[in-house]
């Protein structure tokens, strides 16, 4: 399908990278699921080859690029494998914060190495006691001279055993009402005294990307690591949450598209009963039912890509897109399973990994819950 925000320049990087991954990715992925990581080497290699922060300005070593090209790169990781969702989480979730937020010395500091794959990026809000409800974090930061004093615990951070830079959510001021008006960002660096990584999570999918907890024990990190302004940190996680929810529902999306194709290609090869699967009625009816959803949700993705691109609030909209594709994904990803029979559930068909990777979408970047509440209260009701 051709996206209405995409030109041929775009397509010829979609060719480039999709070359790149079919030799630098595809073959190895397998044995990432069974390290249970990705190498810090293919962050290199996409960096060389420009594949990483596109958008970053060309004076901080970017491309300059519009977001498209991240809208590429994300669907060609996806179509590799969801465990890669991670760099999708440093070019276009944890960058935007330091491009938005701050200070050109900031930008000439983290951004360069962000862009060559040399620096890894990873964002922490969510906390052991603390999801969805970020106002009520509890990592503290307390001013000390020209350092904050850093003490608390992050989990299910992705990105968090790789990670290099590190944006924090902290509450510098307790007394804050309302709560949010508490929280701050903090850029944490990777060899800061106090700061220690702590368990790589075993997760029921996404198993070649590290998930990590993370821990702060009167880490000192330096004032001039601030992002932003003290105070406003809640509000500026609101103000991207936008796109980290549009990159969700964009690999969502893309996983429902890889598995159709695979199962379309699975029951035209199948046999039973002396006929093809796909010569049955059932098969054909859910087919149909599973490319319709697909087609309409692509119809809705690429319409609000097209928005977000041009600047538009579409906050009411993203929060539909995410909590519908995903579900989509999640429905279509049982379907998809049982089509291919026992063969389904074995660990060498492509389908059983995405069975266990798609899930978690409609968790993480915000609960499908809560996306319903945001589209209800903006709705007024």
């Amino acid at each position: 399908m051709k996206h209405p925000y995409l030109n041929e320049e775009h397509e010829i990087f979609r060719q480039a990278i999709r070359k790149f991954l079919e030799k630098e990715a595809y073959p190895f992925y397998n044995k990432w699921e069974e390290d249970r990581i990705i190498p810090r080497s293919l962050w290199l290699k996409m960096g060389e080859q420009g594949f990483l922060c596109p958008d970053v300005e060309e004076k901080y070593g970017g491309s300059g690029a519009d977001w498209g090209y991240s809208v590429v790169i994300n669907e060609e990781l996806e179509r590799v494998g969801s465990g890669l969702v991670g760099i999708g989480l440093h070019n276009d979730i944890v960058i935007p914060y330091m491009t938005a937020f701050g200070t050109d010395e900031q930008k000439q500091r983290w951004l360069p190495s962000c862009v060559r794959g040399e620096k890894i990026t990873a964002i922490a809000m969510t906390e052991p006691g603390a999801g969805s409800d970020l106002s009520n974090i509890k990592t503290t930061a307390r001013l000390d001279g020209d350092s904050y004093i850093v003490n608390g615990e992050k989990t299910f951070i992705t990105n968090g055993i790789h990670a290099d830079l590190i944006v924090v959510a902290v509450k510098t001021d307790l007394l804050a009402i309302p709560k949010h008006r508490g929280v701050s960002l903090l850029v944490i660096e990777r060899d800061t005294p106090g700061f220690s990584r702590g368990r790589k999570l075993n997760k029921v999918g996404l198993h070649s990307q590290d998930t990590a907890e993370l821990i702060f024990e009167d880490c000192r990190v330096p004032k001039s690591n601030l992002l932003g302004e003290e105070g406003k940190g809640f509000l500026y996680m609101m103000d991207k949450l936008q796109q980290e929810r549009l990159v969700v529902a964009i690999a969502a999306q893309t996983a429902a598209e890889v598995m159709v194709k695979l199962t379309i290609d699975y029951v035209k090869s199948r046999k039973a009963f002396g006929k093809q699967i796909s010569s049955f009625q059932n098969t054909q009816f859910k087919i149909a039912e599973m490319a319709t959803d697909i087609e309409m949700g692509r119809a809705f993705l690429d319409q609000l890509i097209a928005e977000h691109i041009g600047g538009k609030n579409i906050v009411t909209k993203v929060s539909m897109a995410k909590w519908k594709l995903t579900e989509n994904a999640r429905k279509i990803a049982t379907e998809c399973m049982q089509l291919h029979g026992g063969y389904g559930y074995m660990e060498e068909y492509e389908i059983a990994r995405r069975y266990r990777d798609i899930p978690v979408a409609s968790i993480y970047a915000g609960t499908n819950e809560i996306m319903k509440t945001i589209i209800a209260k903006n709705l007024e009701l």
